[in-house]
């Protein structure tokens, strides 16, 4: 789905492979604490986030912000896809999901 919206876009599809970590990006206001830190990755990996962006773009006629919607939006669908949900405050491994990481797999153990 999100390819045909990457399709409309001029742009070649390796930038769309090399953009696509970078949401990531977001992690370093863990450097800053867990608030912040939290504040900082939940919104580059907010999909409401993604698209108020993505139509921000199409609104404006700026194909560089639909370019990052698309991305953030991709990013952060397959981040969903693999376990990882929108951080709490209390710290990384606490998402909206679960808690992810080393520590869930031993309390999966207890069962």
């Amino acid at each position: 789905m999100v390819s045909i919206f990457f399709s409309f876009l001029h742009y070649q599809w390796w930038w769309f492979l090399v953009l696509f970590l970078a949401p990531d990006l977001g992690m370093i206001g863990y450097a800053f604490g867990n608030r912040a830190g939290a504040f900082a990755y939940n919104l580059f990996h907010h999909k409401a986030v993604a698209i108020a962006i993505y139509l921000a773009g199409s609104f404006f006629l700026l194909p560089v912000l639909q370019l990052i919607g698309v991305t953030m939006f991709s990013h952060a669908a397959f981040d969903r896809m693999l376990g990882y949900g929108l951080k709490y405050e209390q710290g990384f491994r606490h998402t909206h999901l679960g808690t992810i990481g080393k520590a869930q797999k031993e309390d999966d153990q207890l069962f």
